[in-house]
């Protein structure tokens, strides 16, 4: 796949580890361990507590061990064993990329690369590069395209200080704290020149140029290539390009991106690739088609000739519904950045312009999503909904076809089974599946086995979640207290009083306002009765951030969590800040029911309650985004009606009221009332099973990447030589 022209990446640091160990850096510096929970354990098992303050970061772990630690690890044989059959099974994984699915599906392709730009990538709480569900959905698919075969190269960036700490005031108002990474300490390798120098590629910005180094981060069998501006060479303000998400201030935003799309091609370029695929997941990187077209310029060919090739092997996945989520600039910013840009595609400056030019009322713009579409052979959204959205919001762009007729598909979003499935659950499926079930996961017919967990079995399971996750909260907020960060009534608010028994409700994502985290607290005194029902308590678990320029998002913060500080709450209304990575394994694994209350239909898929339902978990959501196709009664509930009420206070006072009727009516009967001699809910128990075998197949990564193989890259590939 790369012409190793420079080295792939410098070796693992070495750490002082017994000669028994020697393997752990290989563990550490690649992601492989973060989706098999017994490779995690070899780590854990080291020193607890200490793998906990360590944050689950294996680098820095084992930076910070004790030597003792590692010499008691010697001499126990349980340990070693594990150890060793973490290793063989590591081994035989990075070995077996040919005989995977892709591989068997078309061997003749897997030296053409595929290349996979985003501008986030969630792959691990101790890689804290992701801001929420885009770069989530980012790093399952690059786990995916590993267990696959698939010969994914995926680029982004190495932010310096990633995304913010969130710290909640008494009053309830979000505070972000940002803190530099030491890049030492995490699993990411500097690209080495053949000189051994960090090698850098250069991207012209307004009277000078700017370079990025390379970093490599290792995820089972393919790799994720991070820019990174905070070098040397670059001024202050440039090395601060590439140090935090999401920016609103759209001059660091269009530097970000360019750096993104024109630094990333010519990343790949000087490590050797040359993709056959290029898929831009949203629009961040749309600047790469671009770079392309000007490589094809510079080599000889005029530019349509350049766009109808770049077009021909160009994919593009729109993430966003709401139109305050495009990325548009203005066109005195493109000047100031392109100014030298067009001139080497042969272009003008209007014709440059006219490539995504958007009028809007307040003046004309260009739109990274429109360049994305128009130099795309393959665009989809991420749900059926969305596609639909998705068509009529880009439906200008053919104005000589019916709506029904825009060539905007849709592939539904899925999860990473492994990376988000509970330890316990994965062993109830083992023994109810059969070994080797993760072969076959998307095989709707092997769910079907579902059938001989044992009620028993199932309850105990989600029991020990539960208390896992009481035992969780409990421990954050001792921290909390011990670090004198927090009032005593915030130690109420954050959870101090989880029964780890009660109905237990999640309510996590990103706190904006259409998603309608408030939405819940619209009837006061009725949420106040639901919560305390004599026997049958209600338990809410809040979690999620705003975008820290977001005022009304932070509003809306602040409006939940002074409800949940409530004395009449009792304890019963929870809000957890910083939500990241591993505090939505815990939480996605442990709550009863995930609560999903976006405004119809705003949300492009959701993942978050496909990971819930993989852990036993059930859905109780506005039939939106994914929960509109997999809905069906006997799996979950819905919130209103599968329509859009144009007025926005009408859809949410019927949305409202279809929940409380919903919760009071069905859910909480069915979970304390509906229950044998036993104490055990086989009603709720019936559907749980149902959710399980119905949704994990459907709605997993392998499911998900296996289309995109087949209905976007494959259309994309040249046809294999014929002998």
């Amino acid at each position: 796949m790369t012409t190793d022209r420079y080295m792939a990446a410098s070796p693992p640091e070495v750490f002082p580890l017994p000669r028994r160990l020697a393997r752990l850096p290989d563990l550490a510096y690649n992601l492989w361990w973060t989706w098999n929970p017994d490779a995690e354990r070899v780590f854990s098992r080291l020193d607890p507590q200490r793998w906990e303050t360590a944050g689950h970061n294996p680098v820095l772990f084992l930076r910070q061990l004790s030597r003792r630690s590692l010499s008691a690890a010697t001499r126990d044989l349980a340990y070693l064993d594990s150890y060793d059959k973490v290793v063989e099974a590591f081994d035989a994984y990075m070995r077996r990329a040919g005989d995977r699915w892709y591989g068997r599906l078309q061997p003749e392709r897997l030296q053409l690369p595929i290349a996979y730009f985003s501008s986030e990538f969630g792959l691990h709480e101790s890689l804290p590069i992701y801001a929420g569900g885009l770069g989530i959905l980012s790093g399952d698919t690059m786990k995916e395209a590993s267990d696959l075969g698939i010969p994914l190269v995926a680029v982004g960036f190495l932010y310096t200080q990633g995304y913010f700490s969130q710290r909640i005031t008494e009053d309830g108002w979000q505070e972000a704290e940002y803190h530099n990474l030491t890049f030492p300490d995490l699993p990411v390798h500097p690209i080495l020149d053949e000189q051994g120098s960090p090698l850098t590629v250069g991207i012209e910005l307004p009277g000078r140029e700017v370079s990025a180094q390379l970093w490599q981060v290792r995820v089972g069998r393919v790799s994720l290539y991070l820019l990174d501006a905070n070098v040397e060479s670059n001024t202050a303000a440039d090395r601060a390009l590439t140090s935090r998400l999401y920016t609103s201030d759209l001059e660091l935003r269009i530097a970000q991106e360019i750096i993104l799309g024109i630094g990333g091609v010519r990343a790949l370029r000087a490590l050797g690739y040359n993709p056959a695929v290029w898929h831009l997941n949203e629009g961040h990187s749309a600047f790469l088609v671009l770079e392309r077209c000007r490589e094809l310029v510079a080599a000889g060919r005029d530019f349509e000739d350049a766009a109808r090739r770049v077009r021909a092997t160009t994919v593009f996945t729109s993430h966003t519904p709401v139109p305050a989520g495009q990325d548009e600039f203005p066109l005195w910013l493109m000047d100031k950045y392109f100014s030298n840009y067009w001139a080497q595609l042969g272009l003008s400056r209007d014709a440059f312009l006219e490539l995504a030019r958007r009028t809007q009322p307040w003046g004309e713009t260009f739109s990274l999503p429109i360049l994305a579409i128009r130099m795309a052979r393959e665009v989809n959204g991420v749900s059926e909904l969305h596609g639909q959205v998705a068509r009529r919001m880009w439906a200008f762009l053919w104005p000589d076809r019916p709506v029904e007729q825009v060539p905007i598909r849709h592939i539904t979003n899925g999860i990473h089974t492994r990376t988000w499935l509970a330890r316990r659950m994965h062993l109830l499926y083992e023994r109810a599946l059969g070994p080797g079930w993760e072969e076959e996961l998307d095989d709707p017919a092997i769910w079907d086995a579902i059938e001989r967990i044992s009620d028993s079995e199932l309850w105990a399971v989600r029991r020990h979640l539960k208390r896992k996750l009481a035992a969780v909260v409990r421990e954050r907020v001792r921290r909390q207290w011990l670090a004198d960060r927090v009032h005593p009534v915030q130690v109420i608010a954050s959870g101090s009083l989880l029964d780890p028994y009660a109905l237990t409700l999640g309510v996590a994502r990103r706190f904006a306002t259409y998603k309608r985290a408030n939405l819940i607290l619209r009837d006061p005194e009725r949420l106040l009765r639901l919560i305390h029902r004599p026997g049958m308590p209600v338990q809410i678990i809040f979690a999620g951030k705003a975008h820290p320029a977001d005022d009304p998002g932070k509003l809306l913060i602040q409006e939940v969590y002074r409800f949940v500080k409530r004395s009449e709450s009792g304890g019963r209304l929870v809000f957890l800040e910083d939500y990241d990575m591993s505090l939505a394994r815990t939480l996605l694994q442990g709550v009863d029911v995930w609560l999903n209350t976006p405004r119809r239909p705003n949300e492009a898929s959701g993942t978050s309650g496909q990971k819930a339902a993989l852990n036993g978990v059930l859905n109780f959501s506005v039939l939106d985004g994914w929960w509109r196709e997999a809905f069906q009664p006997g799996l979950g509930w819905a919130i209103g009606e599968d329509r859009e009420i144009e007025n926005p206070d009408e859809q949410d006072e019927a949305d409202a009221a279809s929940l409380y009727a919903t919760l009071e009516n069905e859910i909480i009967p069915l979970y304390y009332v509906e229950r044998s001699s036993d104490n055990l809910p086989h009603e709720w128990l019936a559907r749980v099973k149902e959710s399980l075998r119905t949704l994990t197949p459907r709605f997993s990564t392998r499911r998900m990447v296996k289309q995109y193989v087949q209905e976007m890259y494959a259309p994309a590939l040249p046809e294999p030589a014929r002998a």
